[in-house]
């Protein structure tokens, strides 16, 4: 398969495809709550977004050299990218914290003020009203994904 000739791509997918299966160990390990699902989700120890783009940049300079229109490219995509799970994506998590807070703290009063305490007045499915907390990632599980990022793009290389 030619895909698999591709070094930089490998590595890459491979960065984000290891950084998701590491974060399950790494929250047992932190004594955070650690199932099967964190392998799938956003934010997390380490950053799958700053491993990835770490892991390309990494292996186009070392396919390319620091001269090359490649590593150029990747690497201000990788800063966008990086800056952006940090940024908009972690306050949009925080936003999600917040709404979350609101929505308890609505259902509460709404209670609180109903007449009818032994039926519902409106009956809402839970999962489909809150937001999903954490989206993005803390400056420390960023400076993780991106060592980790490089490390793999190592590792990747030994094969091509």
């Amino acid at each position: 398969m030619r895909l698999l000739e591709n070094f930089p791509l490998v590595a890459a997918l491979s960065a984000i495809i290891l950084s998701q299966i590491i974060k399950i160990p790494v929250a047992y390990f932190l004594r955070r709550p650690s199932t099967i699902a964190l392998a799938i989700s956003t934010g997390g120890m380490p950053s799958s977004h700053s491993a990835g783009v770490t892991a390309l940049i990494t292996s186009l300079l070392i396919e390319y050299g620091v001269n090359s229109p490649f590593v150029a490219i990747a690497f201000t995509f990788g800063i966008i990218v990086i800056f952006d799970s940090m940024g908009v994506r972690r306050q949009s998590g925080e936003h999600g914290i917040i709404i979350n807070g609101l929505i308890r703290d609505f259902d509460d009063l709404k209670k609180a003020f109903s007449k009818y305490h032994h039926e519902e007045v409106l009956k809402d499915d839970d999962e489909e009203l809150r937001s999903r907390g954490f989206l993005g990632h803390k400056p420390i599980e960023v400076f993780f994904g991106i060592i980790s990022g490089i490390i793999i793009a190592l590792v990747v290389s030994l094969f091509y």
